[in-house]
């Protein structure tokens, strides 16, 4: 049995802690492993010490209307140098990112037990940003793992399956262990986009 907690917000910023750029894995459409972890740490401060791992969201699923593309401008953290060592100047290029922002992000987080859902179901979450939050609706959803899979008019979404198999591919490197590769195949259920949202 799983106890959904949903998620929603007028936006979502999905920053992957991988080192992966989005335009080799389109990765705005799902969550890499190591943002899961980040949200339970939040949800559950006590996992904070823990080894990396995901240990109380069971399953997840995510959609949403549209990604709107936006642009960032960034530094890097060093300085370059330039010029003769009597007429030296210091400088920090910038350069621009373009980042997507989903617009009307719904997020179901399926726990394992009620005692976890509950907990989680009184807090907001962040996809990756503090300023991003998205605020739990409605009540605790409890279905099967089956049912979960199957109801295309509730559970619709994206969700990436974190295993290695030969439909797996590469989504990034986990910064939280020792930079390994993360793997994973994308779940797709009923129609994972939107246009309308209750």
């Amino acid at each position: 049995m799983l106890y959904i907690v949903k998620y929603s917000g007028p936006f979502g910023f999905i920053k992957p802690w991988t080192a992966v750029r989005d335009s080799e894995t389109y990765s705005q459409q799902f969550l890499t492993p190591s943002i899961l972890a980040g949200i339970e740490r939040k949800l559950f401060p006590e996992l904070l010490n823990s080894d990396f791992g995901i240990y109380k969201i069971r399953r997840h699923r995510l959609t949403y209307q549209q990604i709107s593309q936006q642009q960032e401008q960034t530094q890097p953290r060093g300085w370059n140098a330039k010029g003769t060592v009597r007429n030296r100047t210091y400088e920090r290029p910038y350069s621009i990112l373009t980042r997507g922002v989903m617009v009307n992000p719904v997020l179901f987080l399926a726990f394992g037990t009620k005692e976890d859902a509950e907990r989680a179901s009184s807090q907001h979450i962040c996809l990756a940003r503090n300023e991003d939050m998205l605020y739990p609706q409605d009540e605790i959803i409890e279905v099967s793992e089956e049912e979960f899979d199957t109801n295309e008019e509730m559970f619709y979404g994206f969700e990436l399956i974190p295993e290695r198999t030969e439909k797996s591919f590469l989504v990034g490197y986990n910064r939280l262990d020792e930079n390994k590769p993360m793997y994973g195949w994308l779940k797709i259920i009923g129609n994972p986009v939107k246009n309308e949202f209750k």
